[in-house]
């Protein structure tokens, strides 16, 4: 894949611990690329994914897809505590709203 076709999700951020800007992709959490400014963190990562993917390839390895292009249904199960669980449903019911828009209400603050 070519970096200017490259979908995933990037982000930069400063680490103190190695006093340089870290680059970081969410699909390969394991990787990471340091480096003295954000803009070279950035094309740096965005190499190391290239080269991995690169090599997936040659290996028949399953390749991530990215975050960007995935469809989500917008339904996913969370577990909670059953206390939690009665919390909810007794706001939901006070506010004369359902369970469902309670959570999502909570999950999206």
């Amino acid at each position: 894949m070519s970096q200017k076709n490259d979908k995933y999700t990037y982000r930069i951020t400063w680490s103190e611990d190695d006093n340089e800007y870290v680059g970081l992709c969410a699909e390969f959490p394991s990787l990471s690329w340091l480096a003295d400014t954000p803009e070279k963190a950035l094309k740096g990562v965005r190499k190391l994914v290239a080269d991995i993917l690169l090599d997936m390839g040659i290996n028949d390895e399953p390749i991530p897809e990215p975050i960007a292009c995935k469809r989500y249904s917008g339904k996913f199960m969370v577990r909670v505590p059953p206390d939690v669980h009665r919390r909810l449903a007794l706001q939901a019911a006070e506010s004369g709203v359902s369970l469902n828009r309670i959570a999502s209400s909570k999950l999206s603050q």
